[in-house]
């Protein structure tokens, strides 16, 4: 037996066993069966809707009959996803429109509302899914470290820009995805750019957790100015197989096992996108507010995921960074 073939089933059955210890058994989720109509005459944006979650739950919709905006970086990867979709849909499907959005780039998060508000009469639902995972050190187009611009401020502003529609189309809904890891993250006001050093799984987590206090404080503010008909909620999706997980290194001989692994513990896109669609389409939680999502059901978070005085804070300063108002 070669030295490979061994170190191959060490490591294959460390890799293995770990994942069978965070993940003892792989829940099976139910997949939502609503009426093929339910999402008739309603317009839904769902970023990062050329693949993983985003892409199942764009296609999910298609089928409800929902005119879905695939909000999306690579024009040519959403046509083909657009296909894929719509062939899964059958001839008895809503509308596909496919829109240009890098959100590592707040320009473009503006030029595609502008776009938004001229041509849609109406925005039932904003699903703000796009996300990257762990990247190498970058910076969007306006200075910011890459996992906090495209997950926290990017979708930040985008909410805020299009939340006028929203509001006129009451009632509508915000969904914010979000992720388990943010227990691992804190916002770090000393150093939110992450200039000084810089970690890519804290800073994952940190944008997490931004998404969460974001949705917190958004819920605040509504039930504050007295707005009934705009619900904001978020969810962790949970362990799903995606290539949101492109910039991990995996050794070349231990990639085989790890697919095998993910295949045994992880969630499929479909399995992922139940939560986004439940809260999306859901009737049980048409007047749910502020609170968080996993596998359909709510989710008890940390205290740091609901701290009003952190969430104000990262408000205030999320506003400054994306002009919406001057330092």
């Amino acid at each position: 037996m070669s030295a490979a073939v061994v170190v191959a089933a060490v490591v294959g059955g460390g890799i293995l066993l770990i994942f069978r210890r965070m993940f003892p058994r792989k829940k099976a989720v139910a997949l939502l069966r609503y009426p093929t109509d339910m999402m008739r005459g309603k317009t839904v944006i769902v970023t990062g809707a050329n693949s993983g979650i985003g892409k199942a739950v764009a296609g999910e919709l298609l089928k409800l009959k929902a005119r879905v905006i695939m909000a999306c970086r690579d024009q040519q990867m959403a046509e083909e996803a657009a296909r894929e979709i719509e062939k899964q849909a059958g001839p008895e499907r809503g509308e596909v429109v496919i829109k240009q959005l890098d959100l590592a780039s707040l320009q473009s998060v503006r030029c595609f509302c502008e776009e938004i508000l001229q041509e849609e009469p109406k925005l039932d639902v904003l699903i703000n899914n796009a996300g990257i995972y762990q990247c190498p050190y970058t910076k969007t187009e306006e200075g910011f470290e890459m996992q906090l611009g495209v997950n926290h401020l990017s979708h930040f502003l985008l909410t805020h820009l299009l939340m006028d529609l929203l509001k006129r189309s009451s009632p509508s809904r915000v969904v914010v995805v979000s992720s388990k890891l943010y227990k691992y993250g804190s916002i770090n006001f000393d150093d939110l750019n992450s200039e000084r050093s810089y970690n890519k799984a804290f800073c994952y987590s940190q944008s997490k957790l931004a998404n969460l206090l974001f949705t917190h404080e958004l819920a605040r503010r509504l039930e504050e100015e007295g707005v009934t008909g705009v619900t904001v909620n978020a969810l962790t999706p949970g362990i799903v197989r995606t290539n949101l997980g492109r910039h991990v290194h995996i050794p070349l001989l231990v990639r085989p096992l790890m697919y095998l692994a993910s295949l045994a513990f992880f969630k499929s896109p479909l399995e992922g996108a139940q939560t986004p669609l439940y809260l999306a389409c859901s009737p049980d939680v048409e007047d749910v507010m502020g609170k968080c999502f996993s596998n359909c059901e709510e989710e008890e978070l940390l205290p740091k995921a609901t701290d009003d005085n952190v969430a104000r804070r990262l408000w205030d300063v999320s506003e400054t960074l994306v002009g919406i108002k001057l330092s």
